[in-house]
């Protein structure tokens, strides 16, 4: 890992694993430092200087203006159509036109996470279930947080650090590293404990060892991960946050994301539970995850337009399956 300490204390790790796996070549570097401007004075300044609320209608209003159009909208619209079959062809398009509004507003909100954490004046980020926190320091023991692609998922990150500010939360890293740089100073507004997805899992399992939590995402696809169903067809899902759970002996913290309004959300802390205990660990590792699926399905059919619905979750043989593949 490359590692630069910053001024505040906090630290931008670069995977070194992304960046060989990219070019190195002058031109490349040159491109770089093009795309940077042009996100830093196209998108960046000019949403940082707009109030919040702002900078958050403006994206989604462009989104779900321009997104359709977006080769992407055809899976956004294939997944929703597989998910929910029953659903009519206008309410599909409906709620794909609020998939993208959905990002757009988490792109224009982006640049202000400083304001969305719960200990912010006129704090925009409402945290429940913090009952269940309580139990957890309670139990001097560290837990594993795993969550989705619900609404923003930053603040998630915010309402975790806020609550138990040792915890090492996992990200994506983005493929430029000046705007990875960019992006990774806006969350050390509310984290310290950091860790791209390319430094591996021995941090993971470092910090779970010196009794810190930590939080990764679940509800992407992961081709090296094992099937499991999700809204009936199978998706490969990453094992890890069980296996670590497992290994460690503690308990899941799944954490849902509602946004209530313009740069508002709501995070709820849900009842932690253990891995399955069944002594054939292939079959515990594949019961808990899908105790996992069934729960961020839930969660998804609770606000279908605030998931992540333009990712490649399922294969091409489920939209077969499902008989959406002609559209």
């Amino acid at each position: 890992m490359n590692e630069d300490t910053k001024s505040d204390g906090s630290r931008f790790i670069r995977p070194k694993d992304l960046d060989n796996a990219q070019r190195t070549t002058w031109t490349a570097r040159l491109v770089w430092r093009i795309e940077a401007l042009a996100w830093d004075w196209l998108y960046w300044i000019p949403m940082s200087l707009l109030p919040v609320t702002w900078a958050s209608n403006a994206i989604a209003a462009f989104l779900r203006a321009a997104g359709p159009l977006a080769s992407q909208h055809r899976t956004v619209t294939r997944n929703l159509r597989m998910a929910f079959p029953d659903w009519p062809r206008d309410k599909v398009d409906q709620v794909a036109k609020g998939v993208w509004e959905t990002l757009g507003r988490t792109v224009g909100e982006l640049p202000h996470l400083a304001k969305l954490k719960p200990s912010a004046k006129q704090a925009r980020l409402e945290v429940t279930g913090l009952e269940h926190i309580e139990a957890i320091r309670a139990s001097g023991k560290p837990v594993v947080f795993i969550s989705g692609h619900f609404a923003n998922w930053e603040p998630i990150g915010a309402a975790i650090s806020d609550s138990l500010p040792d915890t090492l939360i996992t990200y994506r890293a983005a493929n430029n590293p000046h705007i990875d740089r960019r992006i990774a100073k806006a969350r050390f507004s509310y984290s310290d404990h950091l860790a791209p997805k390319g430094a591996g899992t021995r941090e993971l399992m470092r910090a779970l060892a010196r009794g810190h939590s930590v939080g990764l995402m679940n509800d992407q696809k992961f081709n090296q991960g094992i099937a499991v169903p999700f809204f009936g067809y199978d998706a490969m899902t990453a094992p890890g946050p069980t296996r670590l759970a497992m290994r460690f002996k503690v308990p899941i913290v799944p954490i849902a994301c509602l946004r209530t309004g313009p740069g508002r959300y709501r995070v709820t802390f849900h009842a932690p539970f253990m891995p399955d205990a069944d002594p054939d660990e292939d079959k515990a590792i594949y019961n808990t995850v899908l105790r996992i699926n069934q729960w961020v399905e839930a969660r998804i059919r609770e606000a279908p337009e605030q998931w992540f619905w333009m990712h490649n979750r399922w294969p091409k043989e489920a939209w077969l399956q499902a008989g959406v593949y002609d559209t």
